[in-house]
């Protein structure tokens, strides 16, 4: 089950991220895209990137242009990073590692979604803990 977390710029889902990969396998991948929109909805949502719709796109029927899915995964571990960093944390993704783990994704299992899904959960539990820390005046 997901873990709700109300942060400042909205509500997140901190997902087990072998559930993710989990969920991937049984519905032969179609949840991938599910997950793949609302991750970029949460980031849109937090201030990084834009439309998760064009990203979805760009995974699905992009795909018969060969090129548009390879750089929107490239940009999206890009944005996790990015929204990392905003958020101050230390070993942020390496978009390399992430863009690599989707290549072996093409031909064997989803494990960039393991390694995305561990990164997010870092990073929106973090937010959540500087956003209870500033409410106790801990923050200044």
């Amino acid at each position: 089950m997901a873990e709700q977390l109300a942060l400042t710029h909205g509500t997140v889902k901190a997902r087990r991220p072998w559930g993710v990969f989990l969920l991937i396998l049984v519905t032969l991948g179609i949840y991938y895209l599910v997950w793949y929109y609302k991750t970029n909805r949460e980031l849109a949502d937090y201030g990084v990137g834009d439309s998760p719709v064009t990203s979805v796109v760009a995974i699905t029927i992009g795909g018969f242009l060969i090129v548009p899915p390879f750089v929107s995964e490239w940009r999206y571990f890009m944005r996790i990073a990015e929204a990392q960093a905003r958020a101050g944390l230390d070993h942020r993704i390496s978009h390399v590692t992430g863009f690599l783990l989707y290549l072996v994704a093409l031909f064997l299992l989803p494990f960039e979604a393991v390694y995305a899904q561990h990164h997010l959960n870092r990073l929106w539990r973090h937010l959540g803990d500087e956003a209870r820390k500033s409410e106790l005046g801990m923050r200044g």
